[in-house]
Order: structure tokens, then sequence, then C-alpha cells
């Protein structure tokens, strides 16, 4: 359907278009500057349309995160090993700190108040980690891990630990600090049989 010369766009193709356009708002004018006008100016569309897919800039905006994090996501090859692949993985997350995501996450916190929401539920939904659990599953299969010993608050534990270092210095890690989290904190807590390199 033809809508003024221009196809109307429907569904994935709207969707796109407009997340497009407001990581485009969010790369010129940050999170202050966000309004959904502007992003339906840009993407060729009305507020409306936008309202009934995000009810808030807040909602645009992490969906916007959730789709460049789903496709900056890391491949991690099986390496034959935990420490290895997770060292791999956690690097990749610690590379995003000059991303300028942080600085997003941090201006956004006002928004996430007022909602009721916060950081973790941001993260909940931004953040699939899909590569971890396959990281994880893995050793589990090679008998690195004892799955008894894995609970949730054990198994986000080295994500957890970047994510806070990053938070609080706005640096990537040192290699240091990764091995430290795989070798002294991680690998000892869920029982891996796996030696230090």
């Amino acid at each position: 359907m033809r809508i003024r010369g221009r196809v109307r766009r429907r569904g994935a193709a709207l969707e796109d278009a407009i997340l497009e356009a407001a990581w485009a708002e969010l790369s010129e004018s940050g999170y202050a500057g966000l309004t959904m006008e502007n992003v339906a100016r840009r993407a060729g569309t009305s507020r409306p349309v936008l309202h009934r897919r995000w009810p808030s800039r807040t909602a645009l905006a992490t969906a916007v995160l959730a789709q460049r994090f789903a496709n900056d996501a890391p491949v991690i090859p099986d390496l034959g090993n935990l420490h290895d692949e997770l060292c791999l993985l956690l690097r990749h997350m610690s590379d995003r700190a000059n991303s300028g995501d942080l600085q997003l996450f941090f201006d956004m916190q006002k928004d996430l108040v007022t909602e009721r929401s916060s950081f973790t539920e941001l993260r909940n939904r931004i953040v699939e980690g899909n590569q971890y659990r396959a990281v994880l599953a893995r050793a589990i299969e090679r008998g690195e891990i004892d799955e008894s010993r894995l609970t949730p608050r054990i198994a986000s534990l080295p994500l957890d630990l970047v994510r806070h270092d990053l938070m609080m210095t706005f640096k990537p890690l040192t290699e240091n600090a990764i091995r430290e989290i795989v070798e002294d904190i991680f690998l000892p807590l869920v029982g891996s049989r796996l030696r230090s390199p």
C-alpha cells in the first residue's frame, strides 16, 4: 500500500525503521534529547504508532539497546575448555565500555525510578545471554562444572562482576581482572576441575 508516494511499512520493517531512527536520535542528542516526536518524524511515522509499541522513551531506548546488543552479540566458539571461552566472553563484554552504552544506562536512571524499574530489569530486557548459557552448557557437558553448585546467583556472578567494574570505572577491564574473575572467583565456586593455564 502506498501513502503519499511512499510504501507503507508494517511489522518488522516499520519497527526496524523506528529503532534505527531512535538510535540516530540517541547518538546525536543523547537520552536527554530523545523525544517520541523526533523519532517519529525521522522514521516517517506518527507518535501514536510509536506509543502502541513503546509506551515511554525509556521503553523505546531499551528496545534500541536490546537490538544493538543482539546485533553485536559475540559468537563464542567451542575452545575445548570453560576458562578460555569465559575469558573471551568477558573480554567482549568489557570492550563495550567505550561504546557510550554505559552512559546511556546512567542517563536513563531517573526515568527508570519514575517507572518503578531498575538497572536489573533493564539488564533482563536487554541481555539474553544465549552465548553465556551455551558456554556453561558445554562446560557442564565436559564435566568442568558441578551443575548442582551452579545456582542462579553464582551463574550470573562473572557477568555481574564485569558490569560492576564497568559501571564503577567506565573503563574496560584489564586481562588480569578478567582472569581473576574466572580463575579465582568463578571456577572454584562451581567446582571446576579445570586448572589455570
